[in-house]
């Protein structure tokens, strides 16, 4: 039988009598490959080829839609994979110059690895038909995917006639395993994603959806003997210059520009000490934010905003760090002098620790009905380790300890977490902290509302608790889970805003899929909770339903209705007691949005909520409107319109309470795989009627916030930066928009890799 017919029917007689792909044996070559994208190198002939026979969603392991064959070989130092990705139509092909990690809705081939074969991590790395890269972190314990992530490795692509190809190199060096092993058995995937009227997920082996864990069904593969991780090591030394200019334009004569000039040094380090551990340091970090934050409207939401993490030395193996809950928020570290980080794995055992001093301390003063940020102009030593054990594949034990303090200040945290699997569908999670805070004498004038109440100025403790059952399987899941968090409990190395709440959730889903051409899925979510303080007061009850449908042009929709029961304000400020000292509102919402991929390169969404709302300022309800629609336009392979905007007003007694309005735009042109120039825009104009809010209140303000970005980048650690941004207001006080701040910056840094 010749090697075509061979490789044609064993796809066949796979799909016909529903087996698995068998494991994939990776073969050793001798000659390297130049990454260009061009498999005519003789050296292809000796790789392993795979066919990615299965489209896995949103069908369902049926035959897949258009043939792709992924070849596979390793020479112990890289391990590559091409894939040949034909295509009936390729001036269809849906392929964009992107920045890295931004191809998700491209056409794009990938590879997954579970270097240790156990099922909780795996390595993603994805390549769109032009070589752009996007590589991500998957966690199977925490069911998150995180593209922060960013490794060093090679791909090169290009579009043939008859669809188009990828050349990918994966560095050994960069990924973490048992290098102590004869012989490396990992767990694999290989995938294509075909989006056209859906966006099909093709695969080497079968997804079974009674299986939660995709993880534990990718297929073996075997090979990379004497395979040796070696101890990298790679110094980034990094130079940013700038200037920053602000003034007073409140003044009466509109103070000059005070100017700061500054030229920073810095040096990070990575190191791999042993197979298992990894040391990573920086020395004068340029944390300065590069890209600007997505915008977000605050007005009457009474806790502290979320924003991503986007800074490389948080993000590199971050995933180490996770636990039930939401412990370590790295953004509270906002300007260190230096930092140091090691994680490691071995056998059933991880690790993890970072440190890191801060310039300033920030953090969040949470409360059950809401929060404030604090800051202390004192530095602050921050720290976190978290240890997990995996005892058996069903049960794994950790340990979660974080750190903040400084001169008169401090928040110690300590706890023990478990999870069981005891079925594929089945799971407990438990999570006991215990928390150490001391907060100095003057800080709760400095707060507004309950936080300066919960601003205690001797040391407290107190403890939190998660416990949660979860169940899913093909059709179905439900879950319960309760979260306590104690008056005196703080996590303020993590993001948790609120506290003094006991919150009891029940909730579920049900989904149908089709092989209609009109829609493939089709599922209805629902959940109800309840929270009280400590004092059993009733702070929310709940209960939400949603209706969820995905069909043909890529689109998906819902409809939902909210039922909640909530507190307001306080009425007597000075006491935190909730009953007799609020009133509770019923807020009664209805929730829609849409969003569709009609052509290539164009996303369109749109969502809105109408109902009554609660007026949080003013302690009534009234008639709440928010609509956010939401354009992506490629309007060529190098250009990109994002444009998004929010606009929310709330009436009460017949009038206007506020009305805001706020617009992101971001217009991009990527030059090539490396460079890109970016210009963002965000406006923001919020208005309030003074007739109709108690106490004093600015009627109008607008703000303006300018980027300019260029990006060079060899890799994500070898990169320049050139930009330029600014800010300007307007208010009562300021008639026209008035520019109070700008900046510009350059930023160097070189990767050497030893």
């Amino acid at each position: 039988m010749t090697l075509f017919v061979r490789n044609l029917l064993l796809p066949l007689c796979l799909a016909t009598f529903g087996l698995q792909a068998a494991d994939i044996a990776i073969p050793r070559v001798s000659s390297p490959i130049e990454v260009d994208g061009d498999l005519t190198e003789n050296v292809w002939q000796q790789a392993k080829a795979v066919e990615l026979v299965y489209n896995t969603w949103p069908a369902e392991n049926t035959p897949a839609p258009v043939k792709t064959t992924a070849y596979v070989m390793e020479d112990g130092e890289y391990f590559y994979v091409s894939f040949v990705a034909e295509d009936p139509n390729p001036e269809q092909i849906r392929a964009f110059y992107r920045d890295r990690d931004k191809i998700w809705n491209d056409d794009n081939v990938g590879i997954k690895i579970d270097t240790y074969n156990d099922s909780k991590l795996a390595y993603q790395f994805f390549i769109n038909p032009f070589g752009v890269q996007a590589d991500a972190i998957e966690n199977e314990i925490t069911k998150m995917e995180s593209d922060a992530w960013d490794g060093i490795w090679h791909s090169a692509g290009k579009i043939t006639a008859e669809g188009y190809q990828v050349e990918v190199a994966i560095p050994l060096r960069m990924l973490n395993f048992n290098d102590r092993l004869a012989q490396q058995q990992w767990k694999l995937e290989l995938l294509r994603f075909y989006p056209r009227d859906v966006r099909n997920r093709i695969s080497s082996n079968k997804i079974e959806r009674h299986d939660p864990c995709w993880i534990c069904q990718m297929s073996t593969a075997t090979g990379f003997a004497g395979a040796k991780q070696g101890n990298h090591f790679t110094l980034v030394p990094a130079l940013v210059m700038g200037a920053n200019q602000q003034r007073d334009v409140a003044a009466a004569d509109k103070s000059d520009w005070q100017t700061d000039n500054n030229v920073e040094p810095s040096l990070d380090v990575k190191w791999g000490i042993t197979p298992d551990i990894s040391l990573n340091a920086t020395l004068n970090p340029d944390f300065s934010q590069v890209e600007a934050d997505e915008a977000q409207v605050s007005v009457n939401d009474t806790f502290a905003l979320f924003f991503a993490e986007k800074r490389a030395f948080f993000l590199d193996n971050a995933d180490y760090f996770s636990s039930p809950m939401d412990l370590v928020y790295t953004r509270n570290v906002s300007s260190p002098d230096a930092g140091v980080k090691l994680t490691g794995r071995h056998n059933q055992q991880s690790f993890a620790f970072f440190a890191a001093n801060d310039k300033s301390t920030t953090f969040i003063v949470p409360g059950n009905v809401s929060s404030d940020i604090a800051t202390l102009d004192e530095k602050s030593e921050n720290a976190v380790l978290r240890y997990r054990f995996d005892m058996t594949p069903q049960l794994s034990l950790g340990w979660i300890s974080t750190l903040r303090q400084s001169e008169d200040y401090h928040n110690f945290v300590h706890g023990l977490d478990l999870k069981y699997q005891w079925t594929a569908q089945d799971k407990f999670i438990a999570q006991l902290l215990r928390s150490n805070s001391q907060y100095p004498t003057e800080l709760a004038a400095l707060l507004s509302d309950e936080a300066g109440l919960r601003a205690k100025d001797q040391a407290f403790s107190d403890t939190a608790q998660y416990l949660a059952y979860e169940h899913e399987n093909r059709n179905w899941s439900w879950y319960s889970r309760y979260q306590g968090l104690s008056e005196g409990f703080r996590a303020d190395m993590g993001y948790m805003p609120q506290t003094d709440t006991n919150k009891m959730v029940h909730g579920g889903t049900y989904q149908w899929f089709s092989d209609s051409p009109w829609w493939n899925r089709f599922q209805i979510w629902g959940d109800w909770d309840i929270s009280h303080n400590d004092k059993s007061e009733l702070l929310e009850k709940e209960t939400e339903i949603e209706f969820q449908l995905w069909g043909a042009q890529q689109a998906y929709g819902f409809i939902g209705l909210t039922g909640r029961d909530r507190v307001g304000s306080r009425l007597d400020g000075s006491i935190l007691r909730i009953d007799a000292n609020t009133g509770l509102f019923a807020e009664r919402l209805l929730s829609a949005g849409a969003e569709v991929q009609p052509w290539s390169g164009v996303f369109l969404a749109f969502e809105a909520e109408t109902g009554d709302k609660l007026d949080f300022r003013n302690n009534r309800l009234g008639d709440g409107l928010e609509l956010a629609p939401e354009l992506r336009w490629n309007v060529d392979a190098h250009m990109q319109v994002q444009a998004r905007h929010t606009y929310r007003t709330l009436d009460a007694m017949g009038a206007e309470v506020f009305t805001a309005n706020l617009t992101d735009l971001r217009l991009s042109y990527q030059f090539s795989v490396r460079s890109f120039l970016r210009l963002a825009l965000i406006y923001s104009d919020i208005q309030r009627n003074p007739r109709n809010n108690t106490g004093t209140v600015v009627e109008r303000d607008k703000t303006l916030g300018s980027q300019l970005l260029y990006s060079y980048k060899l890799n994500p650690q070898t990169l320049f930066f050139a930009g330029y941004s600014d800010n300007a207001f307007s208010d009562d006080e300021v008639d026209d928009l008035t520019r109070d701040q700008r900046s510009v910056f350059l930023k160097f840094s070189y990767a050497w890799m030893l």
